[in-house]
């Protein structure tokens, strides 16, 4: 093989040094060194190697950037010893040149399959040897720069996860505490039984059921749906929760109902959150709500519906009335109209007050499950009372959903025991 047709002379390009470490194998010492000036003059550190065994060796501990390897080796050849190369387990990418007499296409097929990434002619040209390292070099750099992108990805990809972890965290402490805002989920008044549902679509939502004892004989039930998902309808909820609790200096019904005025009933209840929402809170958020006065001596129900879906209430004999005409939001107009209802109620009749996260369930090609749906599951269900039917109710619209819900459900159901002796009065129905 000729020597290396280089000189100190050539290398004119010391603006463009760079500081790597490069790997010189080559068994004839007369052209390693002229190589080896070449790529010191480009600011390489260069470590030279005489063999493929010893170049493997070299580049388990140093870790070189550029492999400089002539094709004809004592031992293995360049080829092999680029194959042994490419199996080294690296952090980073290494770039290998291979060292060649020879022009055969089928050898330079075998080269790049091994994993060559550049071939230079012997003799070596000064002027070729710096356009393979410039070559070597761009490769190296974007190598480099998508290393250090990678790493800041990771990085904030760690962070992101911690913060997510937190996140999960505070969420489920938050769901603790907004289950715990239904302190009771069932309760019994005279004949009458109140069973609650409370199930949000993430960690926290915007439903709240809930009831409380006004006197000896009422008892106020409600039903809230605040608009969106989330930290910020949990937020409202709760702070709704407040001014329904039974707390008689906070509970807003149970506080005029004490004072025996017209305020307590639920038509002034549902305007006062409404001028609350209006005038006192700065947000874009409404809800709708059901909330009823039960006499549960007589069976007298009055309610009033502020856009939350209909109740449905299953007579003894099974059949099924929804009630009311749906009225307006709570929070969206000065003057809205809400629908005031009274009922009575007789010995086995219930009554479900459900959010719309029942009806609007949907399976996976977007057909919703109705009031059509609803009133199946309250017949296939009719022999179940309590909370085991509001299990099973549950149970059946994850089904219907192939479990990917999307909206919280919640509902409240009161049922008049089928052995109730209520004070009769004149029946009143809608």
């Amino acid at each position: 093989m000729k020597a290396a047709n280089l000189s100190l002379s050539d290398q004119d390009d010391s603006q463009h040094k760079v500081h790597r470490l490069a790997l010189l194998v080559e068994d004839n010492p007369d052209h390693r060194l002229p190589i080896a000036a070449v790529l010191e003059g480009r600011g390489y550190t260069v470590v030279q190697s005489a063999s493929g065994e010893d170049a493997l060796r070299l580049c388990r501990d140093l870790t070189p950037d550029l492999v400089l390897s002539d094709w004809d080796l004592p031992g293995i050849s360049g080829l092999e010893f680029c194959q042994a190369f490419r199996k080294l387990e690296r952090s980073s990418y290494g770039y290998f040149v291979l060292l060649t007499t020879t022009g055969d296409r089928q050898a330079l097929d075998a080269g790049l399959q091994a994993g060559v990434d550049d071939f230079l002619s012997m003799p070596v040209v000064a002027q070729e040897l710096l356009a393979r390292i410039a070559a070597a070099e761009r490769i190296l750099r974007v190598e480099d720069e998508l290393r250090a992108s990678n790493t800041q990805l990771q990085q904030a990809l760690d962070q992101l996860n911690e913060t997510q972890a937190a996140i999960e965290r505070d969420l489920r402490e938050a769901r603790k505490l907004q289950q715990g805002l239904v302190r009771e989920r069932s309760g019994r008044f005279g004949k009458a039984e109140i069973s609650l549902l409370l199930r949000p679509a993430g960690h926290i939502g915007g439903d709240l059921v809930g009831f409380f004892p006004i006197n000896s004989e009422r008892v106020g039930i409600y039903a809230l749906d605040v608009s969106g998902h989330g930290v910020t309808a949990a937020l409202l909820t709760a702070q709704l929760s407040v001014h329904l609790s039974g707390s008689s200096d906070q509970n807003v019904a149970l506080r005029g109902a004490q004072s025996g005025g017209e305020a307590v009933g639920p038509g002034a209840l549902a305007r006062f959150f409404n001028n609350m929402m209006l005038e006192e809170m700065n947000t874009d958020s409404y809800f709708t709500m059901i909330f009823a006065e039960l006499n549960h001596s007589t069976g007298a129900l009055s309610m009033v519906q502020a856009g939350h879906p209909h109740p449905v209430l299953q007579r003894a004999d099974g059949s099924i009335i929804h009630l009311g005409q749906g009225g307006m939001p709570v929070g969206v107009f000065e003057n809205p109209v809400f629908d005031e209802i009274e009922v009575q109620l007789l010995p086995g009749d219930r009554l479900l007050i459900a959010s719309d996260g029942l009806t609007e369930a949907t399976t996976p090609n977007g057909q919703q499950l109705g009031n059509e749906g609803l009133e199946a599951i309250l017949r296939t269900n009719a022999f179940l009372k309590g909370h085991p039917f509001l299990e099973s109710m549950a149970w059946s619209v994850s089904e219907y959903c192939r479990g990917e819900r999307q909206d919280d459900i919640s509902a409240v159901l009161l049922e008049i025991r089928e052995d109730a002796q209520l004070v009769r009065l004149p029946r009143k129905s809608r």
